[in-house]
């Protein structure tokens, strides 16, 4: 799940800890998918799929899963046909909901869609119902020694890139920029030997829909982990920030 939030940045430390490589790989995969579906397979030319690749092999991820997701994004490997759907609604507590999804089968995947919103009780809503509530943004994760905000802003800064905001929480620093500053960020970033462990380009809530009841909190977090589970779906995204009290609640259930 991405967003500009503290639910994002917990889920993000927590998933560190505790991902089984099965889900990171199906992570990756899906980013690679994505980037080469938008951009073409030749990570030369495509920098959000080298930066995939470069987070793939980070994770120790084999070479011919690498290769398998760059033809299923091209649409070769297989001879399947594969198409990108989006789904919007909203879940418990009024949290708008974007699941991006790359099918070969679009009722299959609608009807698996429907299921999953009706069994949590969440509304599936029209097409841009809740879109217009988000904008595209370019999106770098950066951890450890290197999650510095001042180094970075100096660094990307002075190499000219389109940056609009750098935060830090707890060894993990989110870079974002304006869609089309995605190749000079990432460009930028490499040249100074800056590892990038997640970038995507996501979509950011203008503004956040704020929970203050842990188990509404809950609610939403295992429906969007459901969501993200699911094979066909590439991306998840809220506008959910919940407050620090149900943050900690929910930090103390893990």
């Amino acid at each position: 799940m991405s967003g500009h939030n503290k639910w994002s940045s917990i889920k993000h430390k927590k998933g560190a800890a505790d991902a089984k490589r099965g889900k990171i790989f199906s992570r990756i995969a899906k980013e690679i998918i994505l980037a080469a579906k938008e951009g073409g397979g030749d990570p030369e030319l495509n920098a959000r799929l080298r930066s995939a690749i470069a987070s793939a092999k980070a994770a120790n991820m084999p070479n011919d899963n690498i290769d398998r997701a760059i033809k299923k994004g091209t649409g070769g490997g297989e001879g399947v046909q594969m198409e990108t759907l989006s789904y919007e609604g909203y879940a418990a507590g009024g949290v708008a909901v974007i699941v991006n999804c790359m099918s070969d089968n679009r009722n299959r995947t609608a009807a698996e869609i429907r299921s999953f919103f009706n069994k949590y009780n969440c509304s599936l809503a029209s097409s841009g119902a809740v879109s217009w509530k988000f904008h595209r943004k370019a999106r770098f994760i950066v951890e450890g020694k290197e999650a510095d905000e001042e180094k970075l802003f100096e660094i990307l800064l002075d190499g000219g890139a389109d940056v609009e905001d750098i935060s830090v929480d707890d060894g993990v620093a989110e870079i974002l920029g304006a869609p089309e500053a995605f190749s000079s960020i990432l460009e930028i970033l490499e040249k100074a030997s800056i590892p990038v462990s997640e970038s995507n380009i996501a979509l950011i809530p203008e503004n956040v829909t704020l929970i203050e009841d842990a188990d509404v909190a809950r609610q939403v977090q295992k429906f969007i982990e459901v969501l993200e589970d699911y094979d066909d779906a590439q991306e998840v995204f809220t506008d959910m920030e919940i407050s620090d009290e149900v943050a900690e609640q929910l930090a103390a259930d893990e």
